[in-house]
Protein backbone atom coordinates (compact mmCIF):
# COMPACT_ATOMS: atom_id res chain seq x y z
CA UNK A 1 0.00 0.00 0.00
CA UNK A 2 1.38 3.57 -0.98
CA UNK A 3 0.62 6.36 1.21
CA UNK A 4 -0.47 9.62 -0.29
CA UNK A 5 2.93 11.09 0.42
CA UNK A 6 5.21 8.16 -0.50
CA UNK A 7 5.17 7.10 -4.04
CA UNK A 8 7.75 4.79 -5.89
CA UNK A 9 9.89 7.34 -7.61
CA UNK A 10 10.93 8.57 -3.58
CA UNK A 11 11.69 4.88 -2.48
CA UNK A 12 15.15 5.46 -4.66
CA UNK A 13 18.50 5.60 -2.83
CA UNK A 14 19.96 8.85 -4.59
CA UNK A 15 22.02 10.92 -2.98
CA UNK A 16 20.61 14.31 -1.91
CA UNK A 17 23.65 15.75 -2.32
CA UNK A 18 23.88 14.67 -6.08
CA UNK A 19 20.28 15.93 -6.65
CA UNK A 20 20.53 20.22 -6.98
CA UNK A 21 16.33 20.16 -6.98
CA UNK A 22 14.71 17.83 -5.21
CA UNK A 23 11.17 16.86 -6.56
CA UNK A 24 9.32 17.29 -2.96
CA UNK A 25 5.67 15.57 -2.57
CA UNK A 26 2.44 17.74 -3.71
CA UNK A 27 1.80 18.41 0.59
CA UNK A 28 4.87 19.44 1.22
CA UNK A 29 5.44 22.36 3.34
CA UNK A 30 1.74 22.67 3.52
CA UNK A 31 0.20 23.27 7.78
CA UNK A 32 -3.21 21.15 6.83
CA UNK A 33 -1.63 17.98 5.22
CA UNK A 34 1.69 17.73 7.27
CA UNK A 35 0.90 18.83 10.72
CA UNK A 36 -2.78 19.24 11.10
CA UNK A 37 -4.93 19.75 13.66
CA UNK A 38 -6.51 16.69 15.58
CA UNK A 39 -10.01 16.08 17.05
CA UNK A 40 -8.17 16.87 20.73
CA UNK A 41 -7.46 20.08 19.72
CA UNK A 42 -3.73 19.73 18.97
CA UNK A 43 -1.42 19.62 16.18
CA UNK A 44 -0.35 15.83 14.86
CA UNK A 45 1.75 14.53 12.46
CA UNK A 46 -0.47 12.00 9.90
CA UNK A 47 0.61 8.49 9.84
CA UNK A 48 1.71 8.84 5.86
CA UNK A 49 4.27 11.59 7.00
CA UNK A 50 6.18 9.42 9.20
CA UNK A 51 7.25 7.13 6.01
CA UNK A 52 8.48 10.29 4.05
CA UNK A 53 11.90 10.93 3.47
CA UNK A 54 11.46 14.48 3.51
CA UNK A 55 9.37 14.98 6.66
CA UNK A 56 11.64 17.01 9.06
CA UNK A 57 12.81 19.12 6.39
CA UNK A 58 9.13 19.52 5.90
CA UNK A 59 8.06 20.49 8.67
CA UNK A 60 10.63 22.74 9.44
CA UNK A 61 9.74 24.61 6.16
CA UNK A 62 6.46 24.97 7.04
CA UNK A 63 7.59 26.53 11.07
CA UNK A 64 9.58 28.79 9.14
CA UNK A 65 6.20 30.30 7.64
CA UNK A 66 3.81 32.69 8.70
CA UNK A 67 1.63 29.21 9.05
CA UNK A 68 4.72 28.62 11.61
CA UNK A 69 4.23 31.69 13.93
CA UNK A 70 0.19 30.77 13.92
CA UNK A 71 1.18 27.17 15.16
CA UNK A 72 3.40 28.92 17.99
CA UNK A 73 0.20 31.27 18.58
CA UNK A 74 -1.91 28.18 19.52
CA UNK A 75 0.83 27.11 21.38
CA UNK A 76 1.30 30.35 23.86
CA UNK A 77 -2.62 29.94 23.79
CA UNK A 78 -3.07 26.76 25.61
CA UNK A 79 0.15 27.60 28.30
CA UNK A 80 -1.74 30.88 29.08
CA UNK A 81 -5.39 28.53 29.71
CA UNK A 82 -3.59 25.60 31.40
CA UNK A 83 -1.91 27.90 33.90
CA UNK A 84 2.22 27.19 32.94
CA UNK A 85 1.88 31.05 31.27
CA UNK A 86 1.15 34.37 33.41
CA UNK A 87 -0.52 37.60 31.78
CA UNK A 88 2.38 39.68 30.88
CA UNK A 89 4.66 36.46 29.17
CA UNK A 90 0.99 35.58 27.21
CA UNK A 91 1.07 39.56 26.08
CA UNK A 92 4.78 40.07 25.11
CA UNK A 93 4.90 36.50 23.72
CA UNK A 94 1.77 36.90 21.40
CA UNK A 95 3.32 40.83 20.58
CA UNK A 96 6.27 39.11 19.04
CA UNK A 97 4.63 36.47 17.40
CA UNK A 98 1.83 39.21 16.06
CA UNK A 99 5.33 41.79 14.71
CA UNK A 100 6.70 38.73 13.39
CA UNK A 101 3.53 38.11 11.27
CA UNK A 102 3.14 41.41 10.33
CA UNK A 103 7.08 41.64 8.40
CA UNK A 104 6.79 38.18 7.07
CA UNK A 105 3.26 39.68 5.24
CA UNK A 106 3.40 41.59 1.70
CA UNK A 107 2.43 45.06 1.84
Amino acid sequence: MLLPCFTEKYRTDVDMAEKEYPEYPYCFGKLENVFPMGENGLRNTPESCMVCIYKTECLRSVMAKTEGLKVRNEKVDRAYASGMMGFFERWSRKKDIHRKIRKKKPD
